[in-house]
């Protein structure tokens, strides 16, 4: 199997300090000798609860959307960096006291910059009134409309004048507009300004 065919999935986990020194103690020593042998993450049909098992303790997990996307990257020679993921969602991990969370996105970023990023660093949707918007759309249907009527009207002006360009116009005896007899011929330099 070619390595183009292997996709790579990434999440961010996060899990209480007494969890994360369990899992670390884990990934650092040899499994066969720790007593957490096992870890398991499942989720009910909801797909946003679950939970999470390491050894023989259970943890009550959800997942939560992050309120900005996160890239992931990876290097192999300490140089160059290519990036690998975009994470949008995060598996939390909870105490079994602790509180599930009532909303589907997270309110805080990973980061302390990102804390309570949701509010300070995006634009909130702004609060419509219904009648307003309606009050609106009425006006701009009717300046549409105004707007449609004379464009109407202007090409009838246009279409008659054109008529009446079409029709060869009757000219009257004049002299001829080239000679003038009154002013003597000028050259281009005679009409060049002598204010400077």
């Amino acid at each position: 199997m070619s390595l183009l065919g292997i996709m790579e999935e990434q999440f961010i986990l996060r899990v209480p300090p007494l969890v994360a020194e369990r899992i670390e103690q884990l990934l650092n020593e040899n499994a066969s000798s720790s007593d957490d042998k096992s870890l398991d993450l499942s989720f009910s049909e909801d797909g946003r609860t679950g939970t999470f098992v390491i050894g023989n303790d259970r943890f009550p997990a959800s997942l939560l959307n992050l309120p900005c996307i996160v890239e992931s990257y990876k290097t192999y020679d300490d140089s160059v960096l290519i990036k690998t993921a975009d994470i949008g969602q995060m598996i939390m991990v909870r105490e079994e006291g602790d509180a599930a969370p009532d909303v589907v996105e997270y309110r805080h970023g990973l980061t302390p910059p990102m804390r309570d990023a949701r509010r300070r660093r995006f634009r909130r949707e702004p609060d419509l009134n219904p009648e307003l918007v309606r009050r609106v759309e009425k006006d701009l249907l009717n300046i549409m409309a105004v707007v449609e009527q004379e464009e109407d009207g202007e090409e009838n002006t246009r279409k008659t004048s054109k008529k009446l360009a079409s029709a060869p116009a009757v000219k009257p005896d004049a002299p001829e507009t080239g000679t003038n007899a009154a002013e003597p011929d000028r050259s281009d330099s005679d009409e060049s300004d002598d204010s400077i």
